[in-house]
């Protein structure tokens, strides 16, 4: 497949509520030793004045916990509006870009996946400090059944200490059929770890349970596709 120096730009600062947002996003694989070198590299460019696109958010994550057929080792994501996501492409490049990109290549490995969709919905406050984000990708045979049920149960169930968004992949779907993404974002590894019951007492979980059988229930077919936890490294 082709690497990151042929292509012009995954998961989430992508959690705007005011307009649509969009997403693309990048995952590709680095060794160990250059791992610090790439977040450098990215952290370098995107905090230099005018380099990021305008009305974009940029996502660095590590891909920590995750199945063999998702065994990437980090991903990009752009986010924004529609307008701000197609300015980006259409923007061109220039030396610095080129140059970015042709140390990137340097640094990851042959073979990447790449994806686009938009966000759907987003529940609590959102902001850098939830950078431990287990994501699902799901199989949904009706997408605004599932949504429904998904913000019902989210508005009245979300704990302290978790945030939450999902959306849909228009571009990039696998074999597998995963067409939705859910993530739940938390502020530290143990938290994420334990799941949003471990922020909950003794009586939400009951309740959580109650709602969350009710909720699967009238959502529709769905099925899981997979499933792991990855780290915001940095967001510009």
């Amino acid at each position: 497949m082709r690497k990151l120096i042929l292509i012009c730009a995954l998961f989430c600062g992508f959690f705007c509520n005011a307009q649509d947002t969009y997403f693309t996003t990048y995952r590709f694989t680095v060794e160990p030793e250059n791992v610090s070198a790439i977040y450098n590299l990215f952290d370098n460019y995107y905090s230099e004045a005018g380099n990021k696109p305008e009305g974009v958010s940029v996502g660095l994550y590590e891909n920590h916990l995750n199945d063999s057929g998702n065994n990437h080792s980090h991903s990009v994501v752009f986010s924004g509006t529609l307008d701000a996501i197609g300015g980006m492409y259409d923007g061109g490049s220039d030396d610095a870009w080129n140059l970015f990109l042709t140390k990137v290549n340097q640094l990851t490995e042959e073979g990447m996946s790449s994806a686009s969709g938009k966000v759907m919905s987003s529940h609590g406050e959102s902001d850098d400090t939830y950078r431990f984000q287990r994501y699902y990708i799901v199989d949904v045979d009706e997408t605004a059944k599932f949504k429904k049920e998904h913000d019902k149960y989210m508005e009245n169930h979300r704990p302290d200490g978790m945030t939450n968004a999902m959306g849909s992949i228009s571009i990039g779907q696998g074999p597998d059929g995963g067409n939705t993404w859910v993530i739940n974002r938390f502020k530290d590894f143990k938290s994420a770890l334990g799941g949003a019951n471990s922020l909950r007492t003794e009586a939400e979980i009951e309740a959580s349970k109650k709602a969350y059988k009710e909720r699967w229930e009238n959502s529709g077919e769905v099925s899981l596709v997979r499933s792991g936890l990855r780290i915001l490294l940095k967001s510009w």
